[in-house]
């Protein structure tokens, strides 16, 4: 039996993937049991509701209680990637983070100033990604939290500085972030690790590119590091190429952005499902819930590489932007 769910269910799921809040997910999820139909089709995905509501209650309680002392330092991912910025002293980490986001790390000329992580979020269209600030990489020693922080991350944006010696800085970060047996996507891992490695996608983000005199410098660091990773010059002060990097960040990432609507209903292009390049439309499903890859019957499909309304299967191969009308 079909759920049919009204739109008002609709409207409460899109406020509880807005959520920031334990209190404000139960609100949104309690109102989505309340609204819910009671009858045979819906068994399950009021049971599931519930089973939300009480975990998210579980956790906020956990929350509340004490933690580990490595847990005062661990980031909670939110946004469609998390992206951790790393590098040696004096680099720009901080400024990059407060240009970009409404976080407020401690930005100085010493090096050192940033001794925990600072997470702040920045938009790019109707999304969100995560930075986060992070302490200097060491050579001698870097505290577990922060090891288990990168490796947790999606993307490692690596920042040198254009006015030291950029090529150098690079070489040695990479250096410490293969100690610690974390490697960028795109190169081969070395054989005969005695435990297995940390594949990560890589940016290399050449700050301090002020003036005019600074993007030949950055030509010329392109030049001669051989650049292999992505990359791009940027300045935390002045502003330069932020745009562009936030592009970059979207590219980098592998994801694309997918809307959903009900049938004779328009979409809320205001609060896309994020999903990696390559998903499936029974992916999709599963995102929006559970049950809705065994129930799914078919969809039509709004977007640039098939004709409106489209009737498509479960293996359809999603494009960004594709707008969404599933059938169960």
């Amino acid at each position: 039996m079909p759920a049919n769910l009204p739109p008002q269910y609709f409207e409460a799921e899109k406020r509880y993937r807005e959520a920031t809040t334990p209190e404000e997910k139960v609100e949104a999820l309690e109102e989505m049991l309340m609204i819910m139909p009671k009858h045979k089709g819906t068994d399950k995905l009021r049971a599931d509701l519930r089973r939300r509501i009480s975990k998210v209650k579980a956790q906020a309680q956990q929350k509340k209680g004490g933690a580990k002392r490595d847990a005062v330092h661990s980031i909670e991912r939110e946004g469609a990637a998390q992206i951790i910025l790393v590098g040696l002293p004096n680099t720009g980490k901080s400024s990059l983070v407060a240009a970009l986001t409404n976080a407020s790390p401690e930005v100085a000329d010493f090096p050192h100033s940033t001794w925990k992580p600072v997470p702040g979020m920045v938009q790019y269209g109707n999304i969100q990604f995560q930075l986060v600030d992070t302490p200097p990489l060491s050579k001698e020693h870097n505290e577990p939290w922060l090891t288990d922080l990168i490796r947790r991350g999606d993307i490692l944006a690596i920042l040198a500085d254009l006015h030291g010696d950029p090529i150098q800085q690079l070489e040695d970060t990479v250096k410490i972030l293969e100690g610690l047996r974390i490697f960028p996507e795109d190169r081969p891992v070395p054989e005969g690790l005695k435990k297995p490695p940390f594949v990560k996608k890589f940016l290399v983000l050449v700050n301090k590119m002020d003036g005019e005199k600074d993007r030949e410098d950055f030509e010329v660091f392109l030049e001669l590091s051989e650049m292999d990773l992505p990359c791009l010059g940027i300045s935390a002060r002045t502003g330069t190429n932020l745009d562009a990097l936030l592009e970059k960040f979207y590219e980098v990432a592998g994801i694309i952005r997918v809307y959903t609507k009900a049938p004779g209903k328009g979409p809320d292009l205001s609060s896309p499902f994020v999903l990696p390049k390559g998903s499936t439309l029974e992916a999709l499903a599963g995102k929006v819930h559970k049950d809705f890859i065994e129930k799914l019957k078919y969809a039509k499909i709004w977007g640039e590489k098939v004709y409106d309304g489209q009737m498509v299967q479960r293996d359809y191969v999603l494009q960004d932007g594709d707008m969404v009308e599933m059938h169960i």
